[in-house]
């Protein structure tokens, strides 16, 4: 009974050392993974930023090349403006000089007019008004003279009537020559407020395209920093996910460095306490039980007493309990490498797990499988895992070292695992 309690004093023993050494198993490994993820986050805050800055540049040169498209229409708007003013002053031109040839035309003809009218009022007052006067006296019939004086009246008619369309068609003339002018000048005005509009435009254009300049540049420096933070990121995750298996392998080692110990401090408790029991149990001795001798020295005849036996099952319990270490050993080392216990996580290739990518071949540009591919960084793809029996392949990203995330044939099962935790092996 004594030994058992010393035998679960040395256990407990064990237990307790194992626990006071595996919250220091990796302190200053954790130090290092706290600050790289620490510097982690700071880079990926200026990602964001930079991101940001990216899509306000981007929005900025997008209005401006809509700005830029609605200044090209207006000039070409106002280039077609220009040209039709161009022909319609240039129509009006044309217009102005059959106008002008028609006045002088007209002029011509006034001319003419008026001579012809002088030398009918000479013939008039030459043959005085009793030439006329006989002339119609020397009609032969009343028919003859009325038409001889109708003659005379037409004459004067005539030439009355010539006068006022002459007259008529002097104005006329001239009112079309003044709406020609007009109608000129103010084709002159719209192209001169036209071109001036086209240069104010044409300004405009020129400097909305040198923005746009600006903004590609600054876009294409911000990606290039975007580019440079990514790759900063890349390395920075790459960095954490190696020292999550430093601590994972030191963890492991740890652990085992305990369990060792514990093992070895229980097995000198219990050696000593086998030492400690045998002079008692020797003392206890009389000599009536050995026969009235009083040689104590002499000790080669003599039978262990039946409290021995606990020793016995001390000593077999002891050995029973170093196979079962050595089967956990030999257990783990049949299973593969001990990387640790892991966290363990599920996604299938639905948009809701995986976003714009949704489908299509992993990072490692195999066609995922449920049942076998499983994401995770640190480790290089084809990585073989084993876990709660099963063998999956790495041969996807999105997760640090010691977090597993096991790909699913559809999102429902996905939900069902949720967040597990579980031992984790290397198989290959």
């Amino acid at each position: 009974m004594m030994n058992s309690k010393k035998l679960l004093s040395a256990i407990l023993t064990g237990v307790l050392l194992i626990s006071s050494l595996l919250p220091c198993y990796a302190a200053t490994t954790q130090d290092k993974i706290n600050d790289a993820k620490a510097a982690k986050e700071r880079t990926e805050s200026s990602l964001d930023d930079t991101k940001s800055r990216i899509n306000s540049l981007q929005s900025l040169k997008n209005e401006s090349e809509a700005y830029l498209t609605e200044l090209n229409a207006q000039l070409e708007e106002l280039k077609n403006t220009l040209e039709q003013l161009q022909k319609d002053f240039e129509a009006k031109q044309k217009e102005l000089e059959k106008v002008q040839k028609e006045l002088a035309e007209a002029k011509k003809q006034e001319a003419k007019q008026y001579e012809d009218m002088k030398l009918r009022i000479q013939f008039m007052y030459e043959k005085s008004s009793i030439d006329y006067l006989d002339m119609l006296l020397s009609s032969d019939s009343l028919t003859d003279f009325l038409n001889q004086a109708d003659n005379i009246s037409q004459i004067s008619e005539y030439d009355r009537q010539m006068l006022k369309e002459y007259q008529e068609t002097k104005e006329k003339i001239k009112e079309k020559q003044a709406q020609v002018k007009v109608e000129q000048a103010a084709i002159e005005a719209l192209q001169e407020d036209s071109a001036e509009k086209q240069g104010e435009v044409e300004e405009i254009v020129a400097s909305t395209y040198n923005q746009i300049s600006e903004y590609a540049a600054d876009i294409h420096d911000a990606a290039s920093e975007e580019a440079a933070l990514l790759s900063k990121i890349s390395q920075q995750e790459t960095s954490i996910n190696g020292l999550l298996k430093q601590a994972k392998d030191e963890e492991a080692a740890a652990k085992a460095k305990a369990e060792a110990q514990a093992r070895a401090k229980a097995e000198e408790e219990a050696k000593a306490t086998a030492k400690e029991e045998t002079p008692e149990q020797s003392a206890e001795v009389t000599p009536e039980d050995t026969g009235g001798s009083e040689d104590t020295g002499d000790t080669a005849d003599y039978e262990m007493p039946s409290s021995d036996a606990g020793d016995e099952e001390t000593a077999q319990e002891e050995v029973q309990e170093e196979p079962e270490s050595e089967s956990s050993e030999s257990g783990s080392s049949h299973q593969g490498t001990y990387l640790g216990t892991f966290k363990l996580t599920a996604y299938c290739s639905c948009s809701s797990c995986c976003g714009s990518w949704s489908g299509g071949p992993t990072a490692s540009g195999a066609m995922p499988s449920a049942g076998r591919t499983v994401a995770m960084g640190g480790v290089s793809f084809g990585t073989k895992l084993l876990i709660n029996g099963n063998v999956y392949t790495v041969e996807d990203r999105g997760t640090a070292y010691g977090h597993v995330d096991i790909y699913m044939g559809n999102h429902s099962q996905a939900l069902s695992f949720g967040l597990q935790y579980a031992e984790v092996y290397q198989v290959n």
